[in-house]
Order: structure tokens, then sequence, then C-alpha cells
């Protein structure tokens, strides 16, 4: 058995709290641990080790909560940021579930946000989306769920007039080149680059060519 002879706050960091057993430092504990112990209680080996499990859950949960702060994430961002901070595996489950709880993690939710944002700030076609929501780690259910409203001829259409008029002037052939492969890294498949190609040459760039494109 160990006495607490002292609980102090530590000086770098006020939400933590260093607990002294017999006049030497034990451990550190978060503040809403240290809160159940008092100076003169005395604790066993299991007592301490269960504060330290309790401890390790709260830290790994303060640091999920700190990460997700900036932006929303997905479940399996979270995961590798923990796991980046070492956190055992078992704590890191716990967080996730505590996280589910409170309704701040949600794959759903974060594949729609994704979506959204993308469509809203710098839109991208169905496949390059897929893509991007797959190596946030996102299931492919929720992904396809996100996309279902994404109209890839739309988004098409929209990027090819915003870029259009960066190539006006060029040949025929190099308009089309240079849209098509700009569209392409945008996520468009090949036919839906066809025919929005075909209308921006046809409102920005000019008359059809009679140059070869051989």
């Amino acid at each position: 058995m160990a006495k607490v002879t002292a609980l102090k706050v530590q000086a770098r960091n006020k939400n933590r709290v260093n607990v002294f057993l017999d006049d030497a430092f034990a451990f550190g504990l978060a503040k809403i641990e240290a809160a159940r112990l008092r100076v003169g209680q005395t604790l066993n080996e299991a007592d301490v080790e269960r504060l330290k499990q309790a401890d390790a859950a709260e830290s790994a949960y303060e640091m999920a909560l700190k990460f997700i702060s900036y932006r929303s994430r997905s479940e399996a961002e979270v995961r590798q940021n923990l796991k980046k901070k070492e956190a055992p595996e078992d704590v890191i489950d716990g967080a996730l579930a505590r996280l589910r709880r409170a309704g701040l993690v949600d794959d759903d939710g974060f594949a729609r946000y994704w979506v959204e944002n993308r469509s809203a700030f710098r839109p991208k076609g169905k496949r390059a989306l897929k893509v991007e929501l797959r190596q946030k780690g996102v299931p492919p259910k929720a992904i396809e769920e996100a996309l279902a409203g994404i109209d890839d001829p739309a988004v098409a259409r929209q990027l090819a007039a915003a870029r259009a008029p960066r190539l006006k002037g060029l040949p025929e052939r190099d308009f089309r080149r240079k849209l098509s492969e700009y569209l392409a890294r945008r996520g468009i498949d090949y036919e839906t680059i066809s025919e929005a190609v075909e209308r921006a040459w046809r409102e920005h760039g000019g008359e059809h060519s009679t140059e070869s494109e051989d």
C-alpha cells in the first residue's frame, strides 16, 4: 500500500496533476481523474494501475478532441493520429467509442462534409472524390451514399467554363488537349470530358477549326 502525500497541478499543463506517493512523484493524472483522490488516501497496486489506465483513456480522448477541432475527420484518420501518439489499441478503441456516442465522429457525416466542401470550393468528379475518401479510410457504403448526388456532367461543365477563358486564343487542338487534361486531373471520365470540352470550345474557343488533328 502507498499513501497519497501530495497532489500538485503541473506548471506547464494546468489540466494535469502530479501524484506523489509516500513523498515521491509517482505519476501524472488528468485533473478530472485526480479530483477523485485526496491527500492521505492509500492506494494498492491495482488502484494505481486503474488510475493509470483511466488517465491513458482520458489523454487519448483529449488528443482526439484536439485533432478533430481543426476540421471534420474520419474514424480512420483519428485512429491513425492516436497511433502516431503511441496510444494502445484498446485505448484508441475506447476513445473512438466515446467520440461516436457524442456524435463527434461519423463516417457518413464526414463523407457528406467532404463532398459538400469540395463541391463548394474545389469541384471534382466522382472518381477523384472516391479516391480521396478511400484515402481517408471511409467505408465504401458511406462513400457511395455521399457521391449519389454528384452530377459529373454538371461538374465537368462548371470546371470547363471556369478554365476555358485561360485557354482562349489557343489553336483548337491545344485548347482541347489542355482542357481535357485538366478535367481528367479533376476525376472526370473520358466520355464526360469529351462533351464538356466540345461545349467549351464552342462557347470560349471559337468556331470548329478545319485544322487537322493528325
